[in-house]
């Protein structure tokens, strides 16, 4: 086993173990230790309380000096991801300047759940919905809850 993968699999332990708060972690192949499936239950007090959103981990084979890519496979309403099927998301930590090998994915989901609870609109991915909230908070809560709704309630 590489050191990659021995690091990839002692942080998998300790985020299945003890996961981030409202969040489960699991495999989507046992065999594949560099794709995680996260399912992050939308934080109590914000716009996604309600939602269950699932997010794709991918730990590029030279993890840790690269950073995780990071997806939200589930739409979602925000001003720091893509409105689109691809969920890419915006954070600091995430940027190829600011990664550091002593980074670990559990800081990184933590980083996401604290997205969900404070948007950035300033270092926006869509700016549409950063102007909306910044300048109409109730029309973007109203629309982040729609998205919940449509797309993260498990009803279809």
């Amino acid at each position: 086993m590489s050191s990659s993968q021995k690091r990839i699999s002692k942080e998998l332990q300790e985020c299945m173990t003890t996961p981030p708060t409202g969040m489960t972690i699991s495999l989507p192949s046992e065999s594949n230790l560099h794709t995680w499936a996260v399912k992050l239950i939308g934080p109590p007090g914000s716009p996604y309380a309600g939602g269950s959103f699932n997010l794709s981990v991918v730990l590029p084979p030279d993890y840790p000096f690269k950073a995780p890519l990071v997806t939200f496979a589930t739409r979602i309403y925000h001003p720091n991801v893509t409105n689109d099927s691809a969920g890419s998301i915006c954070l600091g930590m995430l940027k190829a300047e600011n990664w550091k090998p002593a980074s670990r994915v559990r800081a990184v989901l933590d980083a996401i759940r604290q997205l969900l609870i404070e948007p950035n609109p300033d270092d926006p991915l869509e700016a549409r919905i950063a102007d909306e909230f910044r300048g109409a908070p109730r029309e973007f809560e109203k629309n982040a809850r729609s998205y919940v709704a449509r797309y993260a309630s498990g009803k279809k």
